[in-house]
Order: C-alpha cells, then structure tokens, then sequence
C-alpha cells in the first residue's frame, strides 16, 4: 500500500448525480463536491459499471457519458484511481454481506486509499471501517 489520499471518492450514482442531475445530491453532497479545495476521486470500477450498465440497456441516457468520460472527469476535477490488487483482495475478501463487485471495489479503494465515500446506498452501512458522506 503506498501513502493515503486525502479527499472524498465518489460512488458511480453520485458521480453520475453530479455531472447529470446534480439536484439528486444531498445538501452535504453538493457543499463538499462544490469547493474546490476538496480533491474528488472516482474509482475505475465506476466506468467499467457505468459501461456495464449502458450495454445491459439499464442506463441508457448514461451513454453519451460513457463516450466522452474523461472530458466530463477533468471538467469536474475528478481523478480517477485505478483498480489496485489491494483493493481487488479487500474487495473480495472481506466478509460484507453485500454482494455487487462494483460497491465493493469502490468501498475497498475508499478504505485502502483512506478518502470518504460520497454515496447514498444505504448498502455501504455494513462495511465496517469505511466512512461515508451523504
């Protein structure tokens, strides 16, 4: 593991809240996501999801994001984390009782990387040590 980040990491419904609707975003969401002293991240598991979701036909109005992701990301001044196999192991290893491989991986790089998830999900309040935003 290297040195810990500083900064809030965005679960996929927020980061897709914030560059389409951004009224869906909590009053907290929108303060923190809103001061640029603040370093955002996304995770890469957010793109292969958001991807994913598009090809099944479950978020079809998400695919003109898909084909311009990286301009959308630096217009917002989010950095993207790749997947690391520290975040791959605490993903699959740990004994949450969620079952989604993208909430996983995601809480697992807010973890490993110490940033605090921006997320609404509810799911994300059984994964013990991980610090959420909403």
């Amino acid at each position: 593991m290297g040195e810990l980040r500083s900064g809030y990491l965005l679960d996929t419904h927020a980061l897709l809240w914030l560059l389409a609707e951004p009224g869906k975003l909590s009053e907290a969401a929108r303060t923190v996501l809103a001061d640029t002293s603040n370093r955002l991240y996304v995770s890469a598991a957010s793109a292969w999801e958001i991807a994913t979701k598009v090809r099944l036909g479950k978020l079809p109005l998400a695919d003109s994001i898909t084909m311009v992701y990286e301009q959308h990301l630096r217009r917002a001044g989010i950095d993207t984390i790749d997947i690391s196999t520290d975040h791959a192991i605490l993903g699959g290893a740990a004994s949450w009782a969620h079952r989604d491989p993208f909430d996983r991986v995601i809480a697992a790089t807010a973890m490993v990387e110490g940033l605090i998830l921006v997320s609404s999900d509810p799911a994300f309040n059984g994964f013990n040590g991980l610090r959420v935003l909403w």
